[in-house]
């Protein structure tokens, strides 16, 4: 349902199928859907579509529809009013591969990692204990990590410098506070994070932050 409510806000908007970028956005985007329910833990998935058994919080459903205002906007842009479609081909090329990579991130993030959830909380229901194998030997926030680079490179992807500009605008600095915040908490209430956290020093990027 996922990947056709984004089609539809994709070409919807635009009034035409004929722009290669966007099917193949698609298919990295149901590539991610399939491989997610094949290998990840039933209840990761449980967890992170109802987080503690409850509906995700009024925040999360703010950040997705950004992400659909962003696909509308990209729409507009490529299939109408060619606003700002001047992303060269060639980035466009790279950005979907940029985004692409962020994904495979996230997915190796959340097969290593059961309590990978879409809140911030310390899951004592779930046993959660700390996590320091595949990518969180290198980042403690390898999944925030895998956000970035699909945020930042979202927007040229498809083609539209507009929809860049919206996703950028109003979905990184989320990633950065929840980042933040959830770099606190764990060290304050999971036992054995912090002593994890002195070991690999780096939030999102090796040797920067």
């Amino acid at each position: 349902m996922f990947v056709v409510a984004a089609a539809a806000a994709l070409f919807a908007s635009a009034g035409t199928i004929a722009l290669p970028g966007f099917w193949a956005y698609l298919a990295i985007i149901a590539v991610v859907m399939i491989v997610s329910f094949a290998a990840l833990d039933p209840d990761l998935l449980r967890e992170r579509m109802r987080p503690g058994g409850e509906k995700p919080p009024i925040s999360l459903r703010v950040f997705s529809l950004v992400l659909f205002l962003h696909w509308i906007v990209a729409g507009l842009d490529r299939g109408r009013f060619h606003w700002s479609d001047t992303v060269p081909d060639w980035l466009q090329g790279v950005c979907l591969f940029t985004v692409a990579a962020g994904y495979a991130l996230a997915l190796w993030a959340m097969r290593v990692n059961r309590f990978f959830s879409s809140v911030i909380r310390i899951q004592a229901d779930r046993g959660q204990h700390v996590v320091s194998t595949g990518p969180y030997a290198f980042v403690r926030h390898p999944g925030y990590t895998a956000g970035f680079l699909i945020i930042a490179a979202s927007g040229p992807a498809l083609g539209s410098w507009l929809a860049a500009a919206l996703v950028v605008l109003f979905s990184l600095p989320f990633l950065l506070y929840r980042t933040i915040t959830e770099d606190r908490i764990l060290r304050a209430e999971l036992i054995g994070y912090s002593d994890y956290a002195a070991r690999v020093q780096w939030r999102l990027l090796p040797g920067i932050w």
